[in-house]
């Protein structure tokens, strides 16, 4: 319900015109930067797992990545109506002097690939092959935060927040450290269990 409030309250926004000069542009910013924003909770989903050992952090998980993918279809629709008027034409002319569309073209597409797999029938039809595909997962958001990085190119702070987040996310994938971060966790668990609880 968060996730569906949020664009809806920015598209009230700029009813009212309270986006700016250009709400257009700042809707397709608002929604990219969101689509980000639930790429990186996403992927936190199994570091707080394991480091919590409650699973409903999984429950979320693919709800999570789909509700990302909805708002990169906003995004890309937005583009297409705001920035580039639906002209074929100028979409092209885009597409040859900024790369960070293409990027963002290639995001959307393995995101496409992995909300179209995300059903129990996919994981039941490609078995072993599911997980190795949704390991795309990791170069998609390199690529999200490449297409971000050619966006906001002067403004670089905010740009390194969420890249700084993401390397850390990533980090935690790597076995060694993932399996110092599960261990971190059942020290915390075992810790809150021995400590009674005062008033």
């Amino acid at each position: 319900m968060a996730a569906l409030a949020v664009p809806l309250y920015w598209l009230y926004q700029a009813w009212i015109f309270a986006l700016g000069a250009d709400p257009g542009k700042t809707l397709v910013d608002y929604l990219g930067l969101g689509a980000l924003v639930l790429l990186l909770l996403t992927l936190s989903m199994t570091p707080l797992q394991r480091l919590s050992g409650w699973g409903g952090w999984i429950a979320v998980r693919r709800q999570l990545g789909l509700w990302c993918f909805t708002y990169v279809v906003l995004h890309l629709s937005a583009y297409a109506v705001f920035l580039v008027g639906l002209d074929v034409e100028q979409l092209l002319v885009d597409l040859r002097k900024r790369p960070y569309i293409i990027v963002g073209m290639l995001t959307f597409i393995g995101l496409l690939m992995l909300a179209l797999t995300s059903n129990r029938f996919s994981i039941r039809r490609l078995g072993k092959r599911w997980k190795a595909l949704h390991r795309l997962v990791y170069p998609i958001l390199l690529l999200a935060l490449l297409h971000m990085l050619w966006v906001v190119r002067a403004d670089l702070g905010e740009w390194l927040l969420y890249a700084l987040i993401g390397a850390f996310l990533l980090l935690l994938r790597v076995p060694p450290v993932s399996a110092a971060w599960q261990g971190l966790g059942q020290w915390l668990r075992s810790t809150l269990r021995r400590s009674p609880i005062k008033a």
